[in-house]
Order: structure tokens, then C-alpha cells, then sequence
């Protein structure tokens, strides 16, 4: 018996060496992932660091449908991590990509390695802006108007 599939939003972003291919990189090896299948990919947005340092970020966030349970499609997202070279030397280090799992269908997830819904993607303009573009249904203008001061620009 095959697992249903689920519907889940993935938030990408980088900020050090090209960005922008990264992220596109990265959408690549979701999509050829067993178990994946990326559905839609929002446009790529930069945004200043927000608790970070560094070069701006590039992001955005995309619908995939997998067979995955959550922790089978984070150790996905984080094998593609580290084949980026993403290294984590401190908390919101700059880096060459980040892959979070902002929704798993309707999932309620508290668990030490995963926290779903996101626990701050509420907060984040870099997040609810292209989720909003491809998942509209899913976020409100109370939200976006709660981020409106974080500057996000459609490259």
C-alpha cells in the first residue's frame, strides 16, 4: 500500500555565492527526489537579513506533493542542504541555502526536530509573501500587513 499524497510548502533561501542559482539548484533536486514532486515555485524575492548578517537573501518558497512522511521530506531537505555546502556555525550564520518545512497538509508537528507549521514563518515577510503568491488561501492581509515594515523586492 502506497502513501497518500500529502501537499507541503517548502521556504527556500540563501545569501552567500549566486543566490538566485541556489535556490533554482535546489528546486532541481526537490523535484528528482524520490518521493517528491515540486507542484509550483513562487518568484525569487530579496530581502535584508532579518537575526542575520550579510549579503541580502534570496527566497522563496514552493508547494511540493510527496509520499514523504515530515521527517523522511526534512532529512530530504537537509541531505539537499548539505550538498549545497550549507554549514551551521551559529545560529542564522549566512548561508549557501536553507530549505524549512513551513506546512505538511494539515499537520500539527511539535516534536525537538520539527516544528510545523513553522513556528516564525508568521513573522517573515521573506516567507509569507511568495507563499502568498502561489497559496493564496493561506495567508491573510492581517498577516502580510503584521510584516509590511520588512523590505521584499521581486527580482
Amino acid at each position: 500500500m502506497s502513501r497518500t499524497d500529502v501537499t507541503a510548502f517548502v521556504a527556500l533561501g540563501a545569501n552567500l555565492g549566486d543566490a538566485a542559482q541556489s535556490l533554482r539548484d535546489a528546486l532541481t533536486a526537490l523535484g528528482v527526489a524520490p518521493g517528491i514532486r515540486v507542484v509550483r515555485t513562487s518568484s525569487l524575492y530579496r530581502t535584508a537579513p532579518l537575526e542575520s548578517s550579510g549579503p541580502d537573501y534570496v527566497n522563496a518558497v514552493a508547494e511540493v506533493s510527496t509520499t514523504l512522511t515530515a521527517p523522511a521530506l526534512l532529512d530530504a531537505l537537509q541531505a539537499i542542504e548539505e550538498q549545497a555546502g550549507r554549514e551551521r556555525p551559529y545560529r542564522n550564520a549566512p548561508r549557501t541555502l536553507d530549505l524549512d518545512l513551513l506546512l505538511f497538509g494539515g499537520a500539527l508537528i511539535d516534536s525537538p526536530r520539527l516544528t510545523v507549521p513553522h513556528p516564525r514563518m508568521g513573522q517573515r515577510a521573506f516567507v509569507l509573501v511568495p507563499l502568498a503568491e502561489i497559496a493564496p488561501s493561506l495567508v491573510s492581509t492581517v498577516q502580510l500587513d503584521a510584516v509590511a515594515d520588512q523590505v521584499i523586492e521581486a527580482l
